[in-house]
């Protein structure tokens, strides 16, 4: 039987590339494996966009999201979705926001980013955010070397706030079976509000020994969890 395919989305302060160590681990295993590039421009917009990527895929989807990445596979669900994975990941219920659930949590958002206008319709300006280069490593990823930090932290791609201010609409988690993986050593979004999100899903989970980029601590585990998502 054909595996399903994998369909990565990454959260803010962060791209596409952030999945590769897992990427590299579920491709030998078989798996097609798709790293969505989020735009980070808005919940509703992000989530369309997954969509349309999705609706490229022949058969089953396994859909994971990281940090703001979870907002986005909740609201980005077609029917060709088996199976939702969490990873480290925000998991709004209807009516909530990521950011609201940052603030609920005592998560650092507000403290360790740096907001900038962007040019838009918008008037006054919009605003988008990035991490603190200088706080990048010891909050986001400590589970990679400081080279490694600094390399990614100037690779990092910012998020409207806007999209973190949006609420979601009904998620796809009260419907498709979820799964979650819990950084206990993450400093973005603290474990204990990983535990209740997860909880409040009914979600098959996990905990790993992981910083917030729980990719590059914890790929083996993480891609452990997606397969057994799968199914496989």
């Amino acid at each position: 039987m054909d595996k399903p395919t994998v369909v990565l989305v990454h959260g803010a302060f962060a791209d596409a590339g952030s999945w590769d160590p897992v990427t590299r681990i579920l491709r030998q295993r078989g798996f097609p494996v798709i790293a969505a590039a989020n735009p980070l421009r808005g919940l509703g917009h992000d989530a369309a966009y997954v969509e349309s990527v999705l609706d490229g895929v022949t058969g089953p989807v396994v859909l994971a999201g990281h940090s703001y990445g979870g907002a986005v596979i909740g609201n980005a669900v077609t029917e060709a979705v088996t199976a939702l994975v969490y990873i480290a990941a925000f998991a709004p219920d209807e009516g909530e926001s990521a950011g609201q659930l940052d603030g609920r949590y005592g998560g650092p958002a507000t403290e360790i980013t740096l907001p900038r206008p962007f040019p838009g319709p918008a008037e006054p300006p919009s605003v988008e955010l990035t991490v603190d280069p200088a706080k990048y490593h010891e909050m986001f990823a400590p589970d990679v070397d400081a080279t490694t930090a600094d390399a990614l932290a100037a690779a990092q791609r910012p998020v409207a706030l806007a999209a973190l201010l949006e609420p979601s609409g009904p998620p796809a988690w009260k419907s498709v079976p979820s799964y979650y993986a819990v950084a206990t050593a993450d400093r973005m979004i603290p474990p204990a509000g990983q535990r209740e999100m997860a909880a409040r899903m009914g979600a098959t989970t996990i905990e790993i020994e992981a910083g917030h980029a729980a990719m590059f601590g914890r790929p083996e585990e993480i891609a452990d969890l997606i397969t057994t998502a799968a199914g496989r």
